[in-house]
């Protein structure tokens, strides 16, 4: 028996809708890495640190802890780099951007957890500063190839009023290292609003 089979020519929308698919799929994977790497850290940090002050020495964990955590950013930027598949030199550009802070605000980690909290504070609101205002001109430019970006955007403006404001107050003889747990766990709970974002994105691109 002769068996027939019809080729059909895939539309160009399903072939420019591939990639961002893909992108899409590899950006949630990410973001739910980054979702449990906070939970983490967050959880150690209340369990073991909270209660450094501004004029206290960090204890060796809480060293660690605040030394990880920029580092950890800085590797997972690169990982989304090359999952986004950015492409344009001006992305690549800010990723770049946006490593170069991690990896500085680890070198300035690694020499504030040798002086007071107040000093590891301040690094960690300049920090968060920047990279929050990266991360808002990364979203707003994807949010045209890969969507659903309005997390990332709320976040990335949320992480400057953060930022500047534990910078400012790093000092305060009220100032401990749960601030940045806080941080950490907002950020936290966009990166899950973004990955639930770009699931249901990728459910309807697949229909």
């Amino acid at each position: 028996m002769t068996q027939t089979t019809a080729t059909s020519t895939p539309s160009t929308a399903s072939i420019m809708s591939a990639p961002a698919t893909t992108t899409s799929s590899g950006l949630r994977s990410l973001h739910l890495m980054r979702v449990a790497f906070s939970v983490v850290w967050v959880a150690l940090v209340f369990t073991t640190s909270a209660s450094l002050v501004s004029a206290d020495e960090p204890t060796v964990t809480a060293a660690v802890l605040l030394v990880v955590y920029p580092l950890w950013d800085a590797f997972a930027t690169l990982v989304e780099r090359r999952t986004a598949g950015t492409g344009t030199g001006s992305t690549n550009s800010v990723s770049t951007i946006n490593m170069g802070l991690g990896l500085a605000a680890t070198a300035g980690m690694i020499g504030a957890v040798f002086s007071t909290i107040g000093a590891a504070l301040l690094v960690f609101g300049v920090w968060a500063l920047l990279s929050g205002a990266v991360q808002l001109v990364v979203a707003i430019r994807r949010r045209r190839t890969v969507g659903a970006q309005w997390p990332m955007a709320i976040s990335g403006g949320q992480s400057v009023l953060a930022g500047a404001t534990i910078a400012a107050t790093s000092a305060s003889a009220t100032s401990c290292l749960s601030t940045v747990a806080g941080y950490s766990a907002f950020g936290a709970f966009w990166f899950l609003v973004s990955a639930i974002a770009l699931g249901v994105r990728g459910r309807r691109e697949g229909r």
